[in-house]
């Protein structure tokens, strides 16, 4: 009995150390800016985006994640709310890519083989690098020449996910994203044409949508001992 017991011990610690559970799949939704233009408020998308998703679900409450993102910012003076913006008349549109890592937090246990654990509500703590286009030098936008710059930006959002059929789950996301920059919308106060808004300010970004997933991988073992 012993003996049994010791193997099906050590049969657990080297599946759990190989063989946790994989989530892959896709994100879909929208995205806003939030800066020196345009509409002033938080959650308003206004383009799309679209990416890719992977998981690695180390325990049901905790899970490393990573995404890669595509969209295009945008903002126009036309939709703001704020009487001095809306008669300035400024927009712009500026494509963005994202790679995120970081950590989802399960708020309940989740884990698609036990029917009493398929959906929870979580918290993402991550950090992003992200690809952006800027405007270096010119006088107006007949000769403006561009450059793509690299910066971080500290992301944190919250979602909800559950089971949708078999191996696959769905999820709602809504992720803030802080940069470290404020030229998003191509400010720049070495061009006079593009010299507007608080330089004190650095810009946000907002994504909202779905994530669709297949999990895969052999879940980790547990077991109690008699």
């Amino acid at each position: 009995m012993k003996k049994n017991i010791l193997l099906i011990a050590f049969i657990c610690i080297t599946t759990t150390s190989v063989a946790q559970i994989h989530e892959i799949g896709i994100m879909v939704g929208g995205s806003n800016y939030i800066g020196d233009i345009g509409s002033e408020y938080y959650i308003n998308p206004n383009s799309f985006m679209g990416g890719v998703i992977y998981k690695w679900n180390v325990n049901p409450r905790i899970s490393y994640r990573g995404t890669f993102a595509f969209t295009q910012l945008k903002g126009d003076d036309a939709n703001a709310t704020n009487q001095e913006r809306f008669n300035r008349g400024i927009n712009f549109k500026n494509s963005l890519k994202e790679l995120a890592i970081g950590l989802e937090f399960n708020y309940f246990e989740y884990n698609l083989d036990d029917f009493r654990k398929t959906k929870t509500p979580y918290l993402l703590v991550e950090i992003a690098a992200f690809n952006y286009k800027t405007i270096v030098s010119g006088t107006d936008e007949s000769n403006y020449e561009y450059e793509t710059n690299t910066s971080f930006a500290i992301p944190f959002g919250v979602g909800y996910k559950t089971k949708l059929f078999g191996d696959f789950a769905i999820a709602i996301e809504l992720k803030a994203r802080y940069t470290f920059v404020d030229d998003l919308d191509f400010n720049n106060d070495e061009i006079d044409s593009l010299k507007f808004g608080n330089p004190n300010s650095n810009d946000w970004y907002i994504f909202s949508g779905f994530n669709l997933v297949y999990t895969f991988g052999r879940p980790p073992c547990y077991s109690t001992p008699y």
